[in-house]
């Protein structure tokens, strides 16, 4: 699958496939889905894709996509930072079905390539530490860990 899928830019029409997506890999990752478990609040899928689709809506052609067979198995979402020169990869997803197959990688890699094409100077990556893959995979692409961040939360 790795080899024969197709990472290309984002259209509307992969918005319900990466909501899809989103939903069933995103919530052991996700720190708005542990607040949920916690005290409660917002659905933590609803505050998520109000993110997702800002990235989208705001930047499409900085946003992929990874297809296999006609069908979405996997995004990544990406977001400028033009004063700091960064390309920030807000978020990355595959489905479980194609997870294991380096798509993680080619998505990442896709936007490597996208930032050096606007001449960005750093490309920055940020998951929680329960992100064992991620915390494996984003090192080999050369990404190194700046620091670890502690969230706190309390109902109001």
């Amino acid at each position: 699958m790795q080899d024969k899928a197709l990472i290309r830019p984002v259209v509307p029409s992969d918005y319900p496939s990466i909501e899809a997506i989103t939903g069933e890999v995103f919530e052991p990752a996700s720190i708005d889905a542990l607040v949920e478990k916690m005290i409660g609040g917002k659905p933590w899928l609803e505050v998520k894709m109000v993110a997702v689709r800002r990235e989208l809506e705001n930047g499409p052609h900085l946003c992929a996509v990874a297809e296999f067979d006609g069908k979405v198995v996997g995004f990544v979402t990406n977001i400028v930072d033009q004063v700091a020169s960064r390309g920030i990869i807000a978020n990355l997803a595959v489905s479980r079905v194609a997870q294991g197959l380096g798509l993680g990688r080619r998505l990442i890699q896709w936007s490597l390539d996208l930032f050096r094409s606007l001449n960005l100077q750093q490309a920055k990556i940020e998951t929680l530490a329960t992100n064992e893959v991620g915390r494996h995979l984003y090192p080999t692409l050369g990404f190194r860990e700046i620091v670890q961040q502690v969230h706190y939360i309390m109902p109001l």
